[in-house]
């Protein structure tokens, strides 16, 4: 919040974009760091904290908005600047009554029974819930692999066809499963349909693993690839692989596509394979558009 104040010191307006470019170079960001995204991935984590900067600062009445994403000082901005802060945050910013009343009602209308600090430095509200709920997600995902590792083998090659299926291959879900195990062959544990019509096919091969899978494996399950006159192939595992194995499938003809559990857990969190929706939150912001006068 200071480095933005500061920008604004010479009492000019300045456009958000401008406002932007200003503190990217005075904070040395890559255009990777630029471009790095909220684990949701809808929005940058450096626009984001732009936007949070600016609305804190705005209740503080620090800065002022004279038009749409463009801010100009305020007189009492001025006369902060001119007290030489050594930093400016949220603490910083309830010695005016504006932001008290602004953070007040923020704690009310997130949590009315716990006192909650709004972020400071390090994270946005939008940056703490995606946090948050990043590990929910990864809690979760832990809890799959168990329920999985407790579930028999062939209850297991049916869950990865039908996550398949819920991503797309295979056609209807009933032509997908009459065809698990019914291949003859031991490195094979059922084949898929790339698509609706059949264009090509998919061998699969599903392992409920707990130690790491390695480059026999994946050489024996190539073997009956080949076996098989097939160029596709999918391995999932419950547990991971080791670097070797990885570096194989990247040396061969055969294309073939090394699932391991996190991935696993991940995709069945995403296409609702053994998991319900608990609850349900939605973000909204200001839609600017709307409050446009012709």
């Amino acid at each position: 919040m200071l480095p933005f104040l500061r920008h604004l010191g010479d009492g000019k307006e300045h456009s958000l974009r401008d406002t932007e470019e200003a503190l990217a170079e005075h904070f040395n960001l890559t255009p990777a760091e630029r471009a790095e995204l909220l684990p949701s991935g809808q929005q940058g984590i450096f626009k984001n904290r732009i936007g949070w900067a600016r609305t804190y600062l705005k209740k503080a009445a620090l800065i002022e908005a004279p038009k749409r994403a463009v801010f100009k000082i305020t007189e009492r901005g001025l006369q902060t600047l001119a007290s030489n802060p050594k930093r400016i945050d949220a603490r910083f910013l309830e010695q005016w009554p504006e932001f008290i009343e602004f953070r007040d009602i923020s704690r009310a209308s997130i949590l009315q029974e716990q006192p909650v600090d709004l972020p400071i430095t390090t994270t946005t509200p939008e940056e703490t819930i995606e946090n948050a709920y990043q590990g929910l997600r990864e809690q979760l995902a832990q809890e799959l692999l168990a329920k999985i590792l407790s579930c028999s083998p062939t209850f297991f090659e049916q869950l990865v066809v039908e996550l398949l299926v819920k991503m797309g291959y295979g056609g209807s879900r009933r032509d997908a499963g009459e065809r698990i195990g019914q291949t003859g062959d031991g490195g094979i544990d059922g084949i898929i349909k790339e698509d609706r019509l059949g264009l090509d096919t998919i061998f699969i091969q599903a392992k409920r693993w707990q130690g790491s899978v390695g480059r026999p494996e994946i050489q024996k399950f190539v073997g009956a690839l080949q076996g098989q006159r097939a160029r596709k192939g999918v391995f999932i595992t419950t547990s991971y692989y080791t670097t070797d194995a990885i570096d194989y499938v990247t040396r061969i003809d055969t294309k073939v596509v090394l699932i391991d559990g996190k991935q696993l857990s991940g995709l069945m969190i995403d296409f609702d394979i053994g998991v319900s929706v608990a609850s349900s939150f939605v973000v909204k912001r200001i839609d600017s558009d709307y409050f446009e006068e012709s």
